[in-house]
């Protein structure tokens, strides 16, 4: 297949073989091009005056370039159809825009634009071409010391059987490689959640024996909550991977967003586990425990015994010999995870970790919180002060102190009948039994707040009020709140009262076994003959 010319090296041989006498025809089948580039070419070499001369004594390729330029410029119907907005688009590319960011504000900004997104992409890669690489797309070679830093990144490596949840899931290889030795160690996961996060950095510092003084990670957000997008910004951090470097001694050095190339190391040792050992066996990886079994064993075997491509060394060998001791020692005091996890005070006073919900002072109603998860402890802080404590794992999803809500209404959180018994009848017996006839009285409403109500009111009382109060109300089959207050305020309960209980029967039949039409019927209606 005859192409164009591909490089001025096939310039200096078109004028070699010109010089040594050779035709049109065969110089253009030599050279494996068209008939009319030859000629094209041939023209603009020859008035520029290097056709002729000694074969042995060729043109400089510089010196051809310069003398070719108008025969390899494109012919004029190969213009860019966009060639008008090259200022906009040159522009906003060195602003560091896509080309299909930039075509996307042509088409908003110009409704006469109709260029295609094609048209843009050509301009841009001329445009790129013709202005050169800049200084900050120089990737500066970096040398690390041994034991001064690690990277860290994962990979997806597909499906896997997860024998918990008995089903395939996602799965990715987490990697990490230091960067002196390019040592790695690698384990697959289900999941990229904070706790997840943290026990592979321990286990991958357990498997080095050490640690390294910094650790570079990928902008994900169990690492990073607000990523770096200039090289002044400082990203934030996530707090648990915080507690971890303390912990264990090393510095966090997130990685800026959009430039992989800042963590190039470990993006190489992603991409060799994945197709030196994934692609390899994807037909035998089904379950993810002997996945991790049988990687553990590729990487002590294999991966890192092999001669690395870049460094032409032995990571094992290297790690041995100089990188081993220059890590940072494991602490003596086993790492126990520290979440944290932000969350907002809800109207019932109340924050969420995991579907498990949180008690925290009413007053504090809307506002931002961190919840500290320790092993089973977790703390609450509120503007950076200590605001409540629980335990993670209770008997019920609610952990609810009564401290925390108002007073007046912390009470109506006790929704067991048995409570409000109890509580009754720490005031008397007596109390106690009308308790429990206010909440057999209504077989069709639960009337469990009744029973709050009346209890609450009672205790205000002395125990001798209460008792009479609640003989009197029991007496007249009283079981209403509001008729519970009018007693007590009107003193009715200190009129001697005869008799016993009424039965709760009273509260739930009628008092007259007659239909009212009926007794009306019989006595000739309310205005009846007498």
């Amino acid at each position: 297949m005859r192409q164009g010319i591909q490089d001025m090296h096939q310039l200096q041989e078109l004028v070699r073989l010109h010089r040594l006498g050779h035709g049109a025809g065969d110089i253009a089948a030599a050279l494996q091009i068209a008939p009319k580039t030859e000629r094209k070419y041939r023209r603009a070499i020859w008035l520029a005056g290097l056709l002729d001369g000694s074969a042995s004594e060729l043109p400089e390729l510089a010196t051809l370039r310069a003398a070719t330029i108008s025969a390899s410029a494109p012919p004029k119907q190969e213009q860019s159809s966009v060639q008008d907005y090259a200022t906009f688009i040159e522009g906003k590319r060195l602003a560091g825009l896509g080309p299909t960011a930039i075509h996307a504000l042509l088409r908003e900004q110009n409704d006469t634009f109709t260029g295609s997104l094609s048209a843009v992409k050509r301009l841009f890669k001329r445009l790129k071409e013709a202005s050169g690489p800049r200084a900050q797309d120089v990737a500066i070679p970096v040398h690390t010391a041994p034991g001064k830093q690690a990277q860290v990144d994962f990979g997806y490596v597909g499906k896997l059987y997860d024998p918990v949840a008995k089903r395939k899931r996602k799965a990715w290889v987490f990697v990490m490689v230091l960067s002196h030795s390019r040592l790695l160690f690698a384990r697959v996961v289900f999941s990229q959640d904070v706790a997840t996060w943290l026990e592979l950095h321990r286990q991958a510092f357990v498997f080095f024996g050490g640690v390294p003084r910094v650790v570079v990670p990928d902008n994900l957000k169990a690492a990073v909550i607000r990523a770096a997008f200039k090289s002044d910004e400082i990203g934030e951090v996530n707090r648990s991977y915080r507690e971890l470097a303390r912990h264990y001694g090393f510095r966090i050095d997130p990685t800026p967003a959009y430039s992989p190339e800042k963590k190039g190391k470990v993006e190489s040792a992603v991409k060799y586990v994945k197709r030196a050992f994934f692609k390899p066996r994807a037909e035998s990886l089904l379950e993810i425990e002997d996945t991790n079994k049988r990687l553990t064993t590729w990487v002590n075997d294999t991966a890192n015994p092999r001669t690395h491509g870049t460094t032409g060394r032995i990571p094992l060998e290297v790690f041995d010999a100089v990188e081993s001791n220059a890590l940072l020692g494991l602490p003596d005091v086993a790492f126990v995870p520290v979440l944290w996890h932000r969350s907002v005070l809800g109207r019932n006073c109340h924050l969420t970790f995991r579907g498990r919900f949180y008690s925290a002072p009413w007053r504090l109603i809307g506002k931002q919180a961190w919840l500290k998860v320790r092993g089973n402890a977790l703390t609450v802080y509120i503007d950076d002060e200590r605001v409540a404590d629980h335990r993670v794992n209770g008997p019920t999803p609610w952990s609810t102190l009564p401290v925390h809500l108002p007073e007046e209404r912390r009470d109506l959180a006790l929704r067991d009948p048995d409570v409000w018994f109890e509580r009754a009848a720490s005031i008397d017996s007596v109390v106690e039994t009308y308790a429990r006839a206010v909440m057999a009285s209504d077989d069709v409403v639960y009337p469990l707040r009744r029973v709050q109500s009346i209890v609450r009111k009672l205790e205000r009382l002395t125990q001798e009020r209460a008792v009479s109060v609640a003989t009197h109300a029991a007496r007249f089959a009283c079981y209403r709140p509001d008729a519970i207050g009018r007693i007590i305020e009107q003193q009715l309960d200190l009129a001697p009262v005869s008799g016993t209980f009424v039965d709760t029967q009273w509260a739930t039949s009628p008092r007259f076994a007659r239909q009212a039409d009926e007794f009306l019927q019989n006595h000739g209606g309310l205005h009846g003959d007498a």
